[in-house]
């Protein structure tokens, strides 16, 4: 599994991850993504804000993912395009131990979902460590049926990610 900290190539996974859909209805779904990285929130935290290192770039909208960014000033994060820009999602939070966001990304901005990414950064039983829980909410409609259409195809992407 692609590391969210490819961004801090010092950085290595200290366990296993483990990745699901914990919930699912025709309302929406819920894809949850936890593992421990050796390295501490801080770093995990800042890592992370680099997304343009580690997302992939086979699921951005330019296909070269060091077009993405995560602005905290603003709220966005965006890519940008040779037309314009897109944006995927808004920061809603930028905690020290916790960043969310708020959007529907990819393929589902073009149905009538919208979804909540939170990332949790939390020091392991030795300090030196994080475990990085990333939850992804998504409801609302979607042809076919949202989770039964979207819910495995999110996750799996995700789970690309981190």
């Amino acid at each position: 599994m692609k590391t969210i900290l490819a961004a801090v190539a010092a950085l290595s996974l200290a366990g296993a991850a483990r990745a699901e859909v914990v919930d699912q209805s025709p309302q929406g779904f819920e894809s949850l993504h936890t593992l421990t990285i050796a390295a501490p929130p801080a770093k995990v935290r800042a890592a992370t804000l680099e997304v343009g290192r580690w997302w992939s770039s086979a699921h951005s909208w330019s296909g070269d993912a060091r077009n993405l960014s995560i602005d905290l000033a603003t709220g966005c994060f965006c890519e940008k395009l040779k037309d314009g820009f897109v944006r995927h999602m808004t920061v809603v939070y930028a905690g020290e131990n916790a960043l969310r966001l708020s959007g529907a990304l990819g393929p589902l901005q073009f149905t009538g979902a919208s979804g909540h990414m939170a990332f949790n950064f939390k020091a392991g039983a030795d300090p030196n460590t994080t475990v990085l829980t990333v939850t992804y909410d998504v409801g609302g409609y979607a042809k076919g049926g949202l989770a039964e259409q979207w819910a495995k195809p999110v996750d799996g992407v995700i789970g690309e990610q981190v």
